[in-house]
């Protein structure tokens, strides 16, 4: 398959994930199966304004490929600078145009999900942006503002004239935050009527209800976010599931400390200790979630590291009852 000119071997794209999908992620993840990875969200003001941690959010490697940047942003002179800046400063094959963020203070200045409330705006902003990028340009949105704004159909189509190469939908509204549940009955066969490839997003959490997803919205795209965190085993056995292959077993406790541990020290390595441990809290124990042990586990490592030798004392522990 073929998103513009850049050609992906596979179904899964790992989404991108504020505070999440550093590259030290996914580079983690891409040997799981990631077909296509995007990076956290990056401002484009903060690209413009030369903001140094911004920066580091394009940071890209050999082995994160293909890969796109996310950006979002309401101004269009504004947003052209920053594809200025990261055709310049970046190594990456695709630009996507975050259309769906509903939290408030992206929302606030006229980005994200506050862009499906202007449809002939976005157009305009839209078919500015493709036309200034020397990358294929993809989007990701939601099925509209809240319950009595629907208007996916309008968007896409929008999308599509502007020459964006493919469409992410999360299957909520932005008012529904990540609330209630991905309502993919609301896009019944659109991926049969879109010119260019349907990613399908919201509630990936297990290989069934990304086939229920597929077989009902047609898409030919899965977007894995929240699902992945501490379940890489889930990239590839979407990926299996979509051509027909036998799932892999469930992974055991040695599996998940191995992955643990690698991910840990991609990520050391990427931002330095101090950085990564303040993430690392927060993300290693859904390593754990369903284990024996998980909460006294998750409150050791969100609540007591502080180095990494702190960690590994955890996970040697971990290690050790696994054998008894």
């Amino acid at each position: 398959m073929k998103i513009g000119n850049v050609e992906i071997n596979g179904h899964v794209i790992l989404g991108p994930m504020a505070g999440v999908t550093t590259l030290a992620y996914r580079d983690f993840c891409k040997p799981f199966g990631v077909a296509l990875s995007y990076s956290e969200m990056i401002s484009d003001c903060g690209l413009a304004y030369g903001n140094q941690k911004t920066m580091r959010y394009f940071v890209t490697s050999k082995e994160d490929r293909p890969v796109g940047l996310q950006l979002f942003g309401s101004d269009i002179e504004m947003t052209l600078k920053a594809i200025d800046i990261i055709e310049q400063e970046a190594d990456y094959d695709i630009l996507d145009i975050n259309l769906g963020c509903p939290v408030h203070k992206v929302v606030q200045t006229g980005a994200g999900s506050a862009w499906l409330k202007d449809p002939e705006g976005l157009g305009v902003y839209m078919k500015k942006v493709v036309e200034h990028s020397h990358k294929p340009v993809t989007a990701k949105i939601r099925l509209g503002w809240d319950e009595n704004s629907i208007n996916f159909e309008e968007i896409c189509k929008v999308l599509v004239d502007a020459g964006v190469s493919m469409i992410t939908i999360h299957a909520r509204t932005s008012r529904q935050l990540y609330m209630g549940v991905a309502d993919y009955e609301a896009l019944r066969g659109l991926g049969d009527r879109l010119p260019v490839p349907l990613c399908i997003s919201g509630d990936i959490f297990s290989v069934e209800a990304a086939m229920k997803a597929v077989e009902i919205t047609k898409a030919q795209l899965v977007m894995v976010a929240r699902g992945s965190l501490g379940n890489p085993r889930l990239i590839t056995n979407i990926e299996r599931a979509m051509n027909g292959e036998e799932l892999l077993p469930e992974a055991t406790l040695e599996d998940q400390v191995a992955w643990a541990e690698d991910f840990s020290k991609r990520l050391l390595a990427q931002l330095g200790e101090r950085d990564a441990i303040m993430q690392l809290r927060g993300l290693i124990p859904h390593f754990f979630k369903g284990f024996p042990g998980y909460k006294k586990i998750r409150a050791a490592i969100s609540m007591n590291i502080k180095t990494y030798d702190d960690l590994q004392k955890i996970f040697n522990g971990i290690k050790n009852r696994s054998h008894l």
